[in-house]
């Protein structure tokens, strides 16, 4: 039964809208569904344990570098933090901001932008999240919220050629040169950007309702329309109990400027490509222990305090290297693919790319972007053009439709970067950010139309 292309379907399907809704109703922990459910999904179809290694095997090569990332992430911004490094950060981008929950979303918004430009979504989240969240944290508002304003701003971002969408895309159409594809999206692009912008704004009017609700109900502290320097007081005082400084940086406050310089050739290195990121941060919680820390003792009790964490989410990210392990090697995420085109009515064929685009989000959920790009875009490129539509029109379709939704799926090693350095639940962020992120693909993808990017 295990070559059936119609059980792999099913099977496929059954493992994805299991795990996806159990972790929307917090019923089972990430690293169980993920785990134990394309386990059991694959011995059910006939495979053995052998082969379920195998795949594990295979799996955890596509995440390990993140695994590796996210550990020494992690340990570096919690020795940052334990600097006190980001205090005058945030104190400075509190006072910016003036409290201002609607300028907070849109320096959001133009912090993932500029972030994402390496084309790592990885990178962006490390980059933004350490910085912005005590922010949000003091202002009572939502963690999701920050997630999903840099998730959009960096899947326009995205489209670059660098960015792996275009790579894909550019490989599957055997394409001469990605730069030439990425032209005939710049116009959306810029778009998108400003739809981030507006929406950015919209999204923060919509969060400073929610907050002085909070406040009138006696849920949340007053921090609306009060003294900014009170604010500020406030936050500084609440990080001192929370986060003291420890180490040299108690005695000498000119560390504070060598933990920048090595913050900033962390992130230089990561940006140039001169070394990839897990390479980077472990060289970073190196250096940072020497630096920070004249005993083995405090060095020892620093990677000690910081390490739950990180392994808490490694352990997290290695269950979803079984699961994309199984689903991928097993043959369900292709299957999947090639049935959803064929359940398509033949009416529709000359729509079938927009069709596909407009649904590009939620394939998201139910295929990995490897699998869209993959095994999916050549599919309806092929039917597409007995219609009479470019490859190219086609291509634009699925890539405008699909790459907003590329950090909202559990198949993106990224997410869970984002979500482990946000204190965030997988579920409650599917529930919070799907709609908005699957809206504004519709509406990009419907502008691509009207300009005549996409032909329909």
């Amino acid at each position: 039964m295990q070559g059936d292309h119609m059980w792999l379907t099913i099977m496929g399907l059954l493992i994805i809208i299991s795990i996806v809704g159990l972790l929307i109703a917090k019923k089972i922990s990430p690293f169980v569904g993920m785990t134990l459910i394309p386990c059991l999904g694959a011995l059910i179809l006939g495979y053995n344990v052998h082969d379920l290694v195998t795949f594990f095997d295979k799996g955890l090569a596509q995440v390990m570098n993140v695994v590796i990332m996210f550990i020494f992430a992690i340990i570096f911004f919690g020795i940052m933090t334990d600097s006190g490094l980001f205090k005058p950060v945030v104190k400075r981008l509190l006072l910016m901001t003036r409290g201002n929950v609607i300028i907070v979303c849109i320096m959001t918004a133009l912090l993932g932008t500029i972030a994402q430009l390496d084309g790592a979504g990885a990178v962006t989240f490390l980059l933004c999240i350490p910085a912005l969240l005590p922010l949000y944290k003091a202002l009572n508002m939502s963690r999701y919220l920050l997630i999903l304003l840099l998730t959009l701003s960096a899947a326009v971002m995205n489209m670059v050629p660098w960015g792996g969408p275009m790579a894909r895309v550019a490989t599957v159409l055997k394409a001469k040169s990605v730069n030439e594809l990425w032209y005939g999206l710049i116009p959306i692009q810029i778009i998108g950007f400003v739809l981030v912008m507006i929406l950015a704004v919209y999204l923060g009017f919509r969060e400073k309702r929610r907050i002085q609700k909070g406040i009138a109900n006696g849920e949340l502290e007053q921090t609306q329309d009060i003294d900014i320097h009170k604010l500020v007081r406030h936050y500084e005082h609440d990080q001192e109990i929370k986060f003291p400084v420890r180490g040299r940086a108690k005695e000498h406050g000119s560390i504070i400027w060598i933990n920048t310089l090595l913050t900033i050739l962390v992130m230089v290195i990561m940006l140039s490509n001169i070394a990839p990121p897990e390479f980077a941060f472990m060289i970073g919680v190196a250096l940072a222990l020497i630096i920070n820390y004249k005993s083995v003792d405090e060095q020892m009790d620093r990677v000690k305090a910081h390490a739950p964490n990180a392994l808490m989410m490694a352990v997290v990210i290695v269950g979803a290297g079984m699961f994309l392990g199984v689903l991928d090697h097993t043959g369900m995420l292709k299957s999947i693919a090639t049935d959803l085109i064929k359940i398509i009515p033949q009416p529709v064929g000359p729509y079938i790319h927009i069709i596909v685009g407009l649904l590009g989000v939620p394939l998201d959920l139910l295929t990995s972007t490897d699998a869209y790009y993959f095994a999916l875009l050549p599919i309806v490129k092929q039917t597409a053009a007995e219609f009479g539509v470019s490859q190219v029109s086609t291509a634009y379709s699925m890539v405008i439709g699909n790459i907003i939704g590329t950090f909202v799926s559990p198949f993106a090693p990224a997410l869970w970067l984002a979500l482990g350095l946000a204190e965030a639940n997988m579920g409650t962020y599917i529930k919070y950010a799907f709609f908005w992120v699957w809206g504004f693909a519709i509406v990009l993808l419907l502008i691509a139309m009207l300009v005549g990017t996409v032909a329909f």
